[in-house]
């Protein structure tokens, strides 16, 4: 799927979450196209929930969560003079530019541990 190439590297914000979710919405309406609503009879649009029941499979940013720890576990693997692994470790020098500080893709790994309760593994990051 063109659309979560690259997406284990994505930092991503609720606002990206939000347009993640509008888009993959659209997309699967106009897969599953208008429904007739039996009380007016006319077509309208379905409803999240209705396209939830229909596509039962993991939404866009459950996919690319499960993605990013996968990755995340495969760079926890590799050997320290791999470069992947240099990248996740390493500490960014400087700071944070001074007011609402920018989600990084470290902070998302760590949200993603806490979501799933594997505090375990955010000694490793």
């Amino acid at each position: 799927m063109p659309v979560l190439y690259g997406s284990e590297t994505l930092s991503l914000t609720l606002r990206g979450d939000h347009k993640l979710k509008v888009f993959e919405n659209r997309v699967l309406r106009g897969i599953f196209g208008p429904k007739i609503d039996k009380v007016r009879g006319e077509w309208r649009r379905l409803y999240n929930e209705e396209l939830n029941d229909l596509y039962s499979l993991l939404n866009i940013i459950q996919v690319i969560k499960s993605r990013r720890m996968r990755w995340v576990g495969q760079v926890a693997c590799m050997g320290e003079w791999r470069g992947a692994y240099k990248v996740l470790v390493r500490e960014p020098e400087g700071k944070r530019p001074l007011g609402r500080s920018k989600c990084i893709w470290e902070d998302n790994i760590k949200m993603d541990l806490q979501e799933m309760r594997w505090g375990l593994w955010t000694g490793l990051i």
